[in-house]
């Protein structure tokens, strides 16, 4: 599969995850960066403006990082991503879920809130996704700045009444974190699975090296920082050994977060999209957020955990029920028991795309 192209930007959040996958099962695959003519060439082969996407050597196209790594682990199973006990891969799949979806909002918040971020950033996304656009620089860093603080920082929920919890959420998991890089280099033993692929998606591009979240996280949790560049070096055919057996006390705290705020924001948004509503204010935590539109794609999301659940066989359904039980994550997790998010309906993701969209923005 030499002729493989990953088409992203070298800042962005999914795009990362992507490229750590690749390198890590050493997949050969040439990196294309994106730019206006390319985003509408992918809009036509897809159905989706987002990144990144990866076209085969057959000229199929494909999108959504998730479904992708599940395709190519078919392709390239050696070694595998997910653990072969039943109940750890569920938590496998819920922690890459969480990581991936949960600390978006504190990554996009860190990037955009802080002038000297949003500066820096701003700057990067139009030299590389802007060239072609014949405007001045000036003014192009000026659309983004504001594009971007509205659409990822205002419109997604934060104000001075969630600023405090939405950096909580960042600096309580790297508190967490740096417990379990203590103990071993990756999230679920001695080699990558894909929880930490998920992972891998806010830390490298967004917190390890955004001003303001970077210099939290190398003071703050420096094993962190060491964990996300020895994944972004790790290469399947020299990285040996097992993965854990049964749940580290030390994921304890991770879980716990998902079902006192992942999962019940979940719930909120599948009950709003259900009800037809366009914008919704949930309460996580305790805390108050303001209206956020709904998500038609977190909607999928929790039908998926709830899929991948269902699939433990029956004589290790009791196993993960305590378990998730234990740790607040079982009755959050199928509150809804019908989510009924009507997303990838003809089962064609990832080689058919659907924009990540809210709710007002259907296609």
């Amino acid at each position: 599969m030499s002729e493989i192209k990953l088409y992203g930007c070298r800042i962005s959040y999914y795009t990362g995850k992507m490229e750590a996958y690749f390198r890590y099962k050493e997949i050969p695959h040439q990196f294309v960066v994106l730019n206006r003519r390319l985003m509408g060439m992918l809009k036509d082969k897809t159905g989706a403006s987002q990144m990144p996407a990866v076209q085969l050597p057959d000229g199929r196209f494909m999108t959504d990082t998730t479904p992708m790594i599940a395709w190519f682990e078919t392709q390239f199973p050696e070694p595998p991503v997910l653990p072969q006990d039943p109940v750890l891969r569920f938590i496998c799949q819920l922690l890459e879920d969480y990581s991936e979806e949960w600390l978006w909002r504190p990554a996009m918040h860190y990037r955009w809130s802080y002038k000297q971020d949003r500066e820096l950033l701003s700057r990067k996304i139009v030299d590389e996704l802007m060239a072609d656009e014949p405007l001045p620089g000036f003014l192009k860093r000026a659309f983004i700045r504001r594009r971007q603080h509205v659409e990822y920082v205002k419109r997604d929920g934060v104000d001075a009444d969630s600023w405090a919890h939405v950096e909580s959420i960042y600096l309580n998991t790297l508190d967490r974190l740096e417990g379990v890089f203590a103990s071993r280099p990756y999230l679920l033993g001695e080699r990558p699975t894909l929880a930490d692929f998920g992972l891998f998606a806010p830390m490298f591009r967004h917190f390890s090296q955004d001003p303001t979240a970077s210099d939290i996280m190398r003071l703050r949790a420096p094993g962190v920082f060491a964990w996300q560049a020895r994944l972004w070096n790790a290469r399947a055919s020299a990285t040996r050994g097992e993965l854990v057996s049964g749940l580290p006390a030390d994921l304890h705290g991770m879980l716990e977060d998902a079902g006192s705020g992942y999962l019940p924001y979940l719930n909120a948004n599948a009950v709003a999209w259900q009800q037809g509503l366009q914008f919704f204010r949930p309460v996580i935590q305790g805390v108050q957020y303001p209206s956020m539109p709904v998500s038609q794609y977190r909607v999928w999301c929790l039908e998926q955990l709830q899929a991948r659940a269902r699939e433990v066989p029956e004589g290790q359904q009791a196993s993960l029920q305590s378990t998730l039980a234990a740790r607040g994550c079982w009755a959050p997790l199928f509150e809804q028991q019908t989510p009924g998010s009507r997303y990838d309906e003809s089962a064609q993701v990832p080689f058919k795309g659907r924009k990540v969209h809210y709710h007002n923005r259907r296609d």
